[in-house]
């Protein structure tokens, strides 16, 4: 299990900088830690992968304030928790994609009622719940955390570069390891796509037609 301190400690060890005992203590690296928390770091972190401590299921209903003009019947509103789409679906079990939508703005729309999605949600009981960050996760973001303080720290911009390019290895670790403890999913695909999708299965039919 972390906190905010924890990782705010994390973040300094790998900076080389004592650790703080409160997350009040007047100190510049404290501020410059405040500073990247505040301004979307969780959100951030969240959406480096598809992690399973931070998945949410939901049905939706369409939104009762926007009637689209033309199109799709029906918008539905993105919810305030989410960071990272990780399905759209026709059922309450999430094993039938829903193809046929767009995204504007912070709708997603479609001809279909309800539907069924599943994200990675920054909610308190779900990805914003930093005691259930996993280890590997939580290294990351320290790391992270740590490359967006260090050149204020040390006016060096090349520790700062080792360390961005050491929290991506690190997030992209942790994103295999999180996906191995998944069932195999596929994401959804958008109208266009499954368009394209479509007419390439078609187009093959065909020229094997010909060549028959």
């Amino acid at each position: 299990m972390t906190s905010r301190l924890a990782l705010f400690n994390g973040a300094l060890l790998e900076c080389g900088e004592r650790k703080l005992t409160s997350l009040t203590e007047a100190r510049e690296p404290r501020r410059l830690l405040d500073q990247v928390w505040d301004t979307g770091f969780v959100d951030y972190c969240l959406g480096q992968g598809q992690w399973l401590f931070a998945k949410r299921s939901r049905q939706l209903a369409p939104s009762t304030s926007i009637t689209p003009a033309y199109g799709p019947q029906h918008a539905y509103e993105i919810p305030n928790d989410h960071v990272r789409t990780t399905g759209l679906w026709l059922d309450e079990y999430c094993t039938t994609p829903l193809l046929d939508y767009k995204i504007e703005a912070s709708h997603w729309f479609t001809d279909v009622e309800p539907i069924y999605v599943t994200y990675v949600s920054n909610d308190a009981l779900y990805g914003g719940d930093l005691g259930s960050w996993p280890a590997e996760f939580v290294r990351a973001a320290e790391t992270y955390l740590a490359g967006r303080i260090i050149k204020r720290l040390t006016q060096s911009k090349d520790d700062e570069l080792n360390l961005l390019k050491k929290a991506k290895m690190l997030f992209l670790e942790a994103a295999s390891g999180n996906a191995m403890e998944s069932p195999t999913t596929f994401p959804p695909r958008g109208s266009w796509v499954a368009a394209r999708t479509s007419g390439g299965v078609a187009n093959r039919g065909k020229r094997n037609s010909l060549i028959g």
